[in-house]
């Protein structure tokens, strides 16, 4: 290829979606109180919800160094690539695109940096239709226009089982008021735009997944395409049967949210992610 895809670790694709379309991942960092680990490499994902489920400490999320995506895109351009695309997980909640663009700028080469304005599946989904679009021969200039139309059409909505890891990581944006409620509701939030936002509250996480399912059902025939992303949910194979049987796809995507969006989601989210057709 040509044009190379780089991501950051809150895209949460697998080692296999990574491997089969060549994928490079920078990771970030997760910090349980003084301790700080290397997301997927020193921490793998069901080691950290094993550590999140018994550290006294909430886990927290730090981008990682410029030098860390400068040596990626060195290693890519000496390797013969033209150009490379960075997408990362949106500038509203973390500072891992201003870590890419300097590592950019240390590489001298054709690195172009974008922002997905989203994260977790909806990051993954956009991710991936760039490497495949890098595959089959798109230049930068038509990847990174790919990726700003799959943004604006990209929504994603989480049902949230607890507040604490919202509330301490401070990425709320405009859902501070969720804040305010009373302990025993399930929060929904909208990222679709790039920052957390409140959509709603249900007092039961069976009312909030409902919600999700209502909402996939109102989008119809104009859905291109559906994730499920989830941090350690129960029956998420039920859910999935419950939206395949609203929408007319014929595959929806299911992923296990990883440690950057779980240290602020926290345990027990569920988050649908999908692509309008416009």
């Amino acid at each position: 290829m040509t044009v190379r895809i780089v991501t950051d670790s809150a895209c949460d694709l697998t080692e296999e979606e990574v491997a089969a379309l060549d994928i490079d991942v920078v990771p970030l960092f997760i910090r349980f109180g003084e301790v700080e680990y290397i997301d997927r490499k020193e921490l793998s994902v069901p080691d950290f919800y094993k550590e999140m489920s018994s550290n006294e400490h909430l886990p927290q999320t730090a981008a990682p160094a410029p030098g860390s995506f400068g040596e990626i895109f060195t290693q890519r351009l000496n390797a013969g690539a033209e150009s490379i695309v960075c997408i990362n997980l949106s500038s509203e909640l973390s500072a891992t695109m201003e870590s890419a663009q300097a590592g950019a700028q240390e590489s001298g080469g054709d690195v172009r940096i974008v922002d997905s304005r989203s994260v977790s599946a909806g990051q993954g989904t956009i991710v991936l239709a760039a490497a495949h679009a890098a595959k089959n021969g798109a230049s930068a200039d038509e990847i990174v226009s790919l990726v700003s139309d799959l943004s604006s059409r990209t929504r994603v909505y989480g049902a949230l089982d607890t507040l604490e890891n919202l509330k301490k990581g401070g990425r709320v944006g405009n859902a501070a008021a969720l804040f305010g409620s009373v302990l025993s509701i399930k929060p929904l939030i909208d990222i679709s735009s790039g920052v957390v936002e409140e959509a709603g509250k249900q007092r039961t996480m069976k009312k909030a997944l409902a919600w999700l399912a209502e909402t996939i059902k109102e989008h119809g025939d104009n859905l291109e395409s559906l994730s499920i992303a989830h941090a350690m949910a129960p029956d998420i194979d039920l859910f999935a049967e419950e939206l395949q049987a609203v929408t007319n796809l014929n595959e929806i995507r299911i992923s296990v949210i990883g440690p950057v969006v779980a240290s602020h989601g926290g345990p027990g989210l569920v988050a649908i992610s999908f692509v309008l057709k416009n």
